[in-house]
């Protein structure tokens, strides 16, 4: 296994990481929101709701959603914290297709716009949101370190960045089912229900590799964030991270 999350690939072919991750997506995205409630058992709309309570209050004008893949994050901002605009951003084409189809099902195509981005090299201004969220998708960067300085570039002084990732629970029994669950479970119900067990083999093993707790509040930290914390969710299958510029 790879050592750094940045270089573990999807496929093994020469393409890179970029290039990898949006094919992966690409292939997914149909049944994507399916398996987001299979594989989390409905707890990831939990999970989400729970992060943006990490920023409700604040002031947000304009909010950035990193990773958005079909909106779902984008669209319980709306819902949960009422924002004048959000503007979400992914590689993925085909998850954007069915995000705004989402986003025109319930008439927000003022409210919230969706397009093709790269997140480690946003096409936005310095200093143009109140918040960024993003959630699942942090393992998936090329390069975490930049993502995240990108992030605190286009965030306004006293913004916050909040997202989520799945993460290894470090006590028994969770920790012995959770290897078996990422081992096992998620390879087979991707081959039987996405038609592409790869991506669902890659994903489990990001999980392993991305950096977790006090190591990510350090990359934060080095991006330029403070006020950085997390918690865990679901006995440590989910973690929370919440920073501030």
């Amino acid at each position: 296994m790879a050592e750094k999350p940045e270089s573990l690939l999807p496929y093994d072919n020469q393409a890179d990481k970029h290039t990898q991750v949006k094919h992966m997506f690409d292939n997914i995205a149909p049944k994507y929101d399916f398996m987001n409630r299979l594989m989390s058992f409905h707890m990831d709309i939990r999970w989400r709701k729970k992060a943006l309570n990490k920023i409700k209050g604040q002031t947000i004008h304009h909010l950035l959603d990193v990773a958005t893949g079909t909106a779902d994050f984008a669209l319980q901002a709306w819902d949960h914290l009422h924002p004048d605009q959000i503007t979400g951003i992914d590689l993925s084409e085909a998850m954007l297709h069915i995000g705004r189809d989402k986003v025109a099902a319930r008439g927000l195509e003022a409210h919230i716009r969706l397009e093709q981005q790269d997140c480690l090299s946003l096409n936005f201004p310095k200093e143009q949101f109140e918040a960024v969220t993003v959630a699942f998708g942090v393992r998936n960067f090329e390069n975490i370190a930049k993502g995240l300085s990108e992030m605190h570039r286009v965030l306004k002084p006293g913004g916050s960045l909040v997202f989520l990732e799945l993460s290894r629970p470090a006590r028994f029994p969770m920790k012995q089912l959770f290897y078996l669950y990422a081992r096992i479970w998620m390879p087979m119900a991707g081959r039987i229900f996405t038609k592409d067990a790869r991506a669902y083999t890659y994903l489990p093993e990001s999980i392993q590799l991305v950096p977790q707790g006090k190591d990510m509040l350090r990359l934060l930290n080095q991006a330029g964030f403070v006020q950085t914390s997390f918690e865990t969710y679901s006995m440590g299958t989910c973690s929370c991270y919440l920073a501030r510029k």
